[in-house]
């Protein structure tokens, strides 16, 4: 399975796409899939 890790601790750009994804939340790891599904945190909400 390929994956992209995204430091988003250095990339002000990157943190603000990964809180669209997630709804403002600041919780890891944010998963988006091919098809768009995105799967927050390792309990998968």
């Amino acid at each position: 399975m390929a994956f992209e890790y995204i430091n988003v601790k250095k990339n002000a750009a990157e943190l603000q796409r990964m809180l669209g994804y997630s709804k403002g939340r600041r919780s890891v790891p944010v998963i988006v899939d091919d098809g768009g599904a995105v799967t927050i945190g390792f309990g998968g909400t």
